[in-house]
């Protein structure tokens, strides 16, 4: 993996930031990185990484049409952790991305990040967050331990729920669009409360 490199329309070579250098492609040192409190990994184990930080900072449902379509399923469940918290053991090298807003495949964030072999998702990276997808952490208990276990990682909310392919009633908090920044739905996704300012 080397310095990523972009052309623009006049063909001008134009040199973007070598991502390799900072977090989460950064390889520090264990001692460096500290105590590790999970590890996840692909599908065929050729990306593996690993987390610092026990709890998320949040985790949601999304539903928009963009994560419906990329992650082939009905909503995406994403974890976020800062950059920094994040270490990859192997695979860094073998990673791939695509960039949805630009609809191509050159390195710049926001950015899906995929194992370039089985193509599982790694994460989506941010400008200073990656959401990460829960399902890749190996929590290696008994079922019920697993169940106990994932609790860190239940999302808060749900987003873009006007969107859902179908209703579920979890009692967890629905946002029509962006938590905090659109109206809030009950399970069934009618208004919770009439407010014109998402009217």
């Amino acid at each position: 993996m080397g310095r990523a490199n972009a052309n623009d329309s006049l063909g001008h070579n134009a040199e973007v930031e070598d991502y390799t250098k900072r977090p989460p492609y950064l390889l520090q040192p264990l001692q460096e990185f500290g105590e590790i409190k999970w590890h996840a990994q692909c599908q065929c184990g050729e990306v593996k990484y690993a987390l610092r930080r026990e709890r998320p900072l949040n985790a949601k449902f999304c539903h928009c049409r963009q994560c419906q379509v990329l992650h082939a399923a009905p909503f995406q469940w994403a974890a976020i952790f800062p950059k920094e918290d994040i270490r990859f053991e192997k695979g860094a090298e073998d990673l791939s991305f695509y960039a949805a807003g630009e609809k191509n495949n050159k390195y710049q964030t926001p950015t899906k990040v995929s194992c370039s072999f089985c193509r599982t998702p790694i994460m989506d990276e941010g400008r200073n967050m990656c959401l990460l997808f829960p399902q890749l952490i190996d929590f290696s208990d008994s079922p019920d331990e697993q169940r106990h276990r994932v609790q860190t990682f239940l999302p808060t909310c749900h987003i873009f729920y006007k969107n859902r392919l179908r209703d579920i009633h979890d009692g967890i908090t629905k946002w029509s669009g962006m938590d905090e920044q659109s109206q809030q739905l009950d399970d069934d996704g009618q208004p919770q409360y009439w407010d014109d300012s998402f009217a």
